[in-house]
């Protein structure tokens, strides 16, 4: 992130003086997709591409911000019962609110921000720019109160009661509580969560954006996850003496004794949660034995998996993934929601270069388009620069 650049923006847009300056990184998961409407695990970490803002207080009760990437300036009262109405401007109005209710003392400031979260590639760029500024508000104004747990909280209430996305805690969690070198494991059930090392030499984890979105019909977030609940409901049913709350409360063998009662496309999508949560404990023992080729295989189960037993692939993400399996890239699978976006890759050193020159080839030639190349770095959560 150029620092220079948000300074001398901030400098220029205000009143001269400088102010603090913060910044929050966007993530990746690694493996556990899906997973936590179904009361399973995720496995995010933090990257080194974010949201930094530089920010100071102006004695008013008026937030005054500008986004240097868009060239857009906003102003709203602290105490504004409706807020701005320019959509990033909703997410730093959040924030004021969300900290103020859990008992910060938010004035007004001035405030530049900027990214090199690249949009649209599934890195959660509206998170980091949440976890900059309640990371922020909590240290300007709060002498840093709240918890790491509450600003995850806040970000999340955030695009809930201010942006209109119904979000997990993922993307928030991994933002804050990232860590250099580590990713986490996340229980979306008990939200208890262990670093994890992750120190791949020889590799490099490479995210391959299709620059394709497909809009579906219906709703196909919806479909699967009712998909889910219809299993959970019939296992429940035959085993009235447990608890079923989630996929992750069901056995193989359970699942197997309700395959003809669900139908096949529910059976395979309860099939696919119930193998993704084994792949993420054995990616756990895999990282501490700082076995990276199993890793990368299970990465590709998930990507079958996603694909083929809950299909929220797509032709363009297949396609990649062939690719990669084809230039011997050790780990490659869908991330994210589905139906486009990115894959992420785990790649050796010495298959780097021919690899990115195939994938942009071969994927030009059959879809008439270059993909997007982001290499990234496991990084450090929110914190403040200076």
């Amino acid at each position: 992130m150029d620092i220079e650049n948000v300074r001398s923006r901030f400098i220029k847009h205000f009143d001269g003086k400088t102010g603090s300056i913060y910044t929050s990184p966007g993530r990746i998961n690694l493996i556990g997709e899906h997973t936590d409407y179904n009361g399973g695990f995720v496995f995010p970490g933090a990257i080194d591409k974010g949201i930094t803002c530089e920010i100071r207080p102006n004695g008013t009760d008026t937030v005054m911000a500008y986004a240097i990437d868009l060239k857009d300036r906003v102003e709203f009262k602290v105490d504004d019962p409706k807020g701005p109405k320019s959509s990033w401007a909703r997410y730093i109005y959040g924030i004021v609110q969300e900290m103020r209710k859990r008992g910060v003392d938010v004035k007004g400031f001035n405030t530049a921000f900027s990214g090199d979260v690249p949009l649209g590639a599934g890195l959660s760029s509206s998170a980091a720019l949440e976890s900059c500024f309640a990371f922020a508000l909590n240290d300007l104004f709060g002498n840093n109160k709240v918890s790491k747990w509450d600003l995850v909280l806040a970000g999340q209430a955030t695009e809930h009661n201010y942006c209109g996305v119904n979000c997990g805690i993922m993307d928030q969690f991994a933002s804050v509580m990232g860590q250099e070198g580590k990713l986490m494991r996340l229980d979306c059930r008990s939200r208890e969560f262990e670093y994890f090392p992750f120190n791949p030499k020889g590799y490099k984890l490479v995210l391959v954006d299709s620059v394709v979105k497909h809009e579906l019909a219906g709703s196909p977030y919806n479909d699967r996850r009712k998909s889910c609940e219809n299993v959970v409901k019939h296992i429940a049913a035959k085993h009235p003496e447990s608890k079923f709350e989630t996929l992750r409360d069901c056995t193989w063998e359970q699942l197997d004794e309700v395959k003809n009662e669900v139908g096949q496309e529910d059976y395979n999508r309860a099939k696919y949660v119930l193998g993704e949560k084994d792949r993420v404990l054995a990616v756990c023992d895999a990282l501490n034995a700082g076995d990276y080729e199993t890793v990368g295989k299970k990465m590709y189960e998930t990507h079958e998996g996603l694909s083929k037993d809950y299909e929220v692939s797509c032709e363009e993400i297949d396609f990649l993934a062939s690719v990669a399996k084809e230039d011997g890239v050790t780990g490659c699978r869908i991330m994210g929601g589905g139906f486009g976006g990115c894959t992420i890759n785990l790649v050796k050193d010495e298959l780097y270069d021919k690899f990115v020159n195939d994938v942009k080839a071969k994927y030009q030639k059959k879809y008439g388009k270059e993909p997007k190349i982001y290499n990234v770095v496991i990084s450090e959560g929110s914190h403040k620069v200076c």
